[in-house]
Parts: C-alpha cells; sequence; structure tokens
C-alpha cells in the first residue's frame, strides 16, 4: 500500500486568501464571523462571509466555481506538479450546495438544472485547469470535507492515482441558512463551541485544498495522510448519536490504520459545531477512545461552520498548527460544557506535537475521522 503525503494547501476565507495568511490572522485571534444585514433573515444574524467581489475572475464562472479555482489555483503554485493532461492526478470536489443559490436569482429549467449539479462545476474547474481525469464529487453532508480526504488516500493507497486534488468549498445562501434556522440551530452571537453558554452554530462561507501525493519528493513537510474512516449513527435524520458510539468507532479504525494509539495523537481539530448535542456527542466519542486529556480545538469560532469546505479549511490550519508545534485555542470559549472532562483548548499551546486527529460529523448520522503525522 502506498503512503501518502501532503504537498500543497490552500484556505481562501473572510480573513485570508492563503493557507498562510489565514494561519497568521488565526494566531492573532481574527475572526471572519461578523453581524450582517442581509436577505437571510429579518433581524441582523452572524455569519462569516465575504466582502463582495473579493474573486471574481471571470464572469463565465459563478461565485461557487470561482472561489474553487482561486483556491485550488493557490495551492497548485506552491508546488512542481505538473497537472496539466497529468492521468495519474484526481481532482475531488467537496461541497454540500455548490450553485445552489442560482435557485433564488434564476428561472429553473434544463439549463439551470444542469449549472446547479455539482459534476457540472467540478468539470468546469477540471477544464480550467486541463485536468485530464473526470473529477470526483463527495457530497455528504458536513463530513464532505473529511471524507474527500479520505477517499483521495484510499485512490493513492491502491495506486490508481499518483496524486490528488482535494477541494471543499461552499458559500451561504438564504437557501442554506433557512435550513439551519428551521431547526432553531442558529446562535444569537458567535459561535462558543464546547463552552457551557454555547448557542448555536454560526454559519461561514470559504474554499480550502489539499494536494496529496504518493511522491514524498513533493512533500515540503513530509506530512502523512495515514489514516481514515466513517461510521454512521442510524439514530436521527438531523440529530447525531446519544452515545458517542459511532464517532467512536470512526476514530478508532482511523488510528488501527495509522497503526497509532490514541495517546498518541499529539492534538484533535474536533468538528465543534457548538450545538448543544453535536458538541456532547463529540465528547462522549473522544471519552471513549481515552482522549480527554489531548488538547482539543474547534475552528468554528474563526470560520464558522463553512459545511463541505470546513473539514478541508480545518486539516489546512491544523497542518500548520502540526508545522509550528502549536495548537490554536477554541475561540468562544470559556467553561466547559459538555458532559465528560476534556482538554479544550483556551489560549495558544506550544509543545512538540507528531500528529493530529480530524473529526466531522453531519446530518444523517454520519461521521468521519482522518489521521495526520510527520513521517
Amino acid at each position: 500500500m502506498k503512503e501518502v503525503f501532503v504537498v500543497a494547501d490552500n484556505v481562501v476565507s473572510p480573513i485570508g486568501k492563503t493557507a498562510t495568511e489565514n494561519f497568521e490572522q488565526l494566531k492573532k485571534g481574527v475572526s471572519g464571523i461578523e453581524q450582517h444585514n442581509n436577505n437571510f433573515s429579518e433581524q441582523p444574524v452572524y455569519v462569516s462571509l465575504f466582502k463582495e467581489n473579493v474573486f471574481v475572475k471571470e464572469n463565465k464562472y459563478t461565485r461557487f466555481e470561482q472561489l474553487v479555482i482561486a483556491s485550488v489555483e493557490d495551492a497548485l503554485s506552491q508546488t512542481d506538479l505538473d497537472v496539466i493532461n497529468n492521468n495519474k492526478t484526481i481532482f475531488i470536489l467537496s461541497s454540500t450546495k455548490g450553485n445552489i443559490s442560482l435557485l433564488e436569482t434564476e428561472t429553473f429549467d434544463e439549463a439551470l438544472k444542469e449549472k446547479i449539479s455539482l459534476p457540472h462545476s467540478a468539470k468546469i474547474v477540471a477544464d480550467h485547469f486541463k485536468l485530464a481525469n473526470k473529477p470526483l464529487i463527495v457530497s455528504h453532508a458536513c463530513i464532505s470535507g473529511v471524507l474527500a480526504l479520505t477517499t483521495a488516500m484510499r485512490l493513492l493507497n491502491a495506486g490508481l492515482y499518483e496524486n490528488a486534488i482535494v477541494t471543499g468549498a461552499d458559500i451561504i445562501t438564504k437557501f442554506i441558512f433557512s435550513g439551519f434556522a428551521s431547526f432553531q440551530a442558529i446562535s444569537n452571537e458567535p459561535c462558543r463551541p464546547f463552552d457551557a453558554e454555547r448557542k448555536g452554530v454560526t454559519l461561514g462561507e470559504a474554499a480550502g485544498t489539499i494536494i496529496l501525493s504518493t511522491n514524498k519528493a513533493y512533500s515540503k513537510t513530509g506530512i502523512q495522510l495515514c489514516g481514515g474512516s466513517v461510521s454512521n449513527d442510524a439514530n436521527h435524520i438531523s440529530g447525531p448519536s446519544r452515545t458517542g458510539e459511532e464517532l467512536y468507532s470512526a476514530i478508532t479504525h482511523s488510528l488501527a490504520e495509522a497503526n497509532m494509539k490514541a495517546e498518541e495523537i499529539g492534538f484533535i481539530s474536533a468538528h465543534g459545531t457548538a450545538t448543544v448535542y453535536n458538541d456532547e456527542m463529540e465528547a462522549k466519542a473522544f471519552d471513549l477512545a481515552g482522549m480527554n486529556e489531548i488538547p482539543t480545538n474547534s475552528l468554528k469560532g474563526y470560520y464558522g461552520h463553512t459545511l463541505g469546505a470546513a473539514g478541508i479549511i480545518e486539516s489546512v490550519m491544523s497542518l500548520h498548527s502540526l508545522n509550528e508545534n502549536i495548537i490554536l485555542p477554541t475561540k468562544g470559549f470559556l467553561n466547559l460544557g459538555v458532559s465528560k472532562n476534556l482538554h479544550i483548548c483556551s489560549t495558544l499551546e506550544k509543545g512538540n506535537y507528531s500528529s493530529f486527529l480530524k473529526t466531522a460529523s453531519g446530518f444523517g448520522g454520519c461521521n468521519a475521522a482522518v489521521v495526520f503525522r510527520k513521517s
């Protein structure tokens, strides 16, 4: 089985257009979450949004497609990897809703039906970069980004491809906001993951890209993606497991694939949506895994929940944390508000870290986990 290495990465968000810019902002405690007056809600709402026209390129691309292209373009600029007409490279797009916002502004017909499909957007991006292979779509609620990374790792492990460009992106629209609002899950303040006073999720828009390769020569850091797993609660269409056993299963299978023990993990990048049930479920899963003392953070207080981009951008920021041997604090966290004792980082922590675990959970009871480590 071939090893998989991180070659390059990117994050395009309201606080930066590159991974380095984003990481520097996070170290300063800068968040993209602001109160906005818009058509999402009759009342002002907290959300992390791009300023208008921040990444406009060509009118032939939608706002969503422009965001994906900008992220891939920056990641590719950091590597010598030649992807043009390279049949050994696969492009994987992770998103929950893609161009769904066009339903709010355009007449629904056959042309629009195609335009809002994720395969259509992925093909447009692949054609832009002259990628030889048909792209793959991963759209599996809020685990999409982590699942896309696992999918890429599997394809590279098996030798089907040598390189993978994995991009996650979503933009926030009235359609998406209203869906979360219907669950009464939107916080009336910036989200506070794992905190006793948390009031719900804050949404955000962003894109992130991680380029992977089986050729270590392309990797500047030598960090490997070495384990991944998914599971399902079979509990409820929107509510997560009450026991955490299913996320625990994904965690243990990821660790087993990485040939690591729980205590060897340096830190955990949790899903941490700041909803009552998600944070509690994750806490129980970490407790079952014996990971209570491992430093844990959530980056939702900086970006909001970026849906199909979340697993990617949070992995990218954790990769930079691993490189610098620091753990970013959980913005908004003051007092532990879950039933299990966890080590939630409230300040920037320094140490000697060799690996991290990234988790995600989503509607439909889905869970996912991946392990990255220094080789």
